[in-house]
């Protein structure tokens, strides 16, 4: 079955097509979908048969699946993260939503999930209300990976282009406009400072 392609505008996302988007994830959907960086692929967190979908289109074995959890913002964490203090807190507090995935130790809710045994999660807040405003209707987190690991090309920014890669492979591909072609800072929280382990559109004096 062919993908069905929506567009949706970050400013104001119709609440119509959110809905729709997120009773295609409810039902073991996988989307493509806008964020403040690069386009990314995404199902809802407890759908392990939709999680499985993600890992065979991304050609990934279990262990090595680093996937990061989309949040609509702080207060959904708790859950899946084992602890936070406050500095790590207060960093997250002052650059979310924004352009940065923080890796935190995960809760043994996280392992469950995924089917395979992670000690750590990344969690996203992107500045961008179309993924955000999917996951408040949805109720729970979407998991998130970028569409493509590599080098980031054009056609990869392109949501028509993107579509035509894809339709094939996923439920939903959302056109919010022309994507970034590079991802976000990435910044580890696991140890006593925090430590930046990719530099990408996030400013990473932030951590200074």
């Amino acid at each position: 079955m062919t993908a069905e392609f929506i567009k949706l505008y970050h400013e104001n996302p119709e609440r119509r097509k959110i809905e729709e988007i997120a009773a295609v994830l409810r039902n073991g959907g996988i989307i493509i979908y806008p964020t403040d960086t690069v386009y990314g692929l995404g199902c809802d967190i407890f759908n392990q048969k939709a999680i499985e979908r993600i890992r065979i289109i991304k050609g990934i074995k279990g262990k090595h699946l680093n996937l990061s959890f989309i949040c609509y913002d702080l207060s959904h964490i708790s859950e899946y993260v084992k602890h936070l203090d406050t500095p790590t807190f207060k960093l997250m507090k002052k650059s979310l939503p924004g352009p940065y995935t923080f890796i935190l130790e995960s809760s043994s809710k996280v392992p469950k999930i995924l089917n395979v045994k992670k000690k750590t999660v990344g969690i996203r807040v992107p500045d961008n209300n179309i993924p955000r405003e999917i996951v408040k209707e949805l109720g729970n987190p979407i998991i998130t990976t970028s569409i493509h690991d590599d080098e980031i090309h054009d056609h990869a920014t392109d949501p028509e282009l993107i579509y035509d890669e894809f339709k094939n492979l996923v439920d939903v591909v959302i056109d919010g406009g022309y994507g970034e072609v590079h991802p976000s800072t990435v910044i580890d929280c696991t140890g006593v400072d925090p430590v930046v382990v990719r530099e990408g559109i996030g400013d990473v004096n932030i951590i200074a």
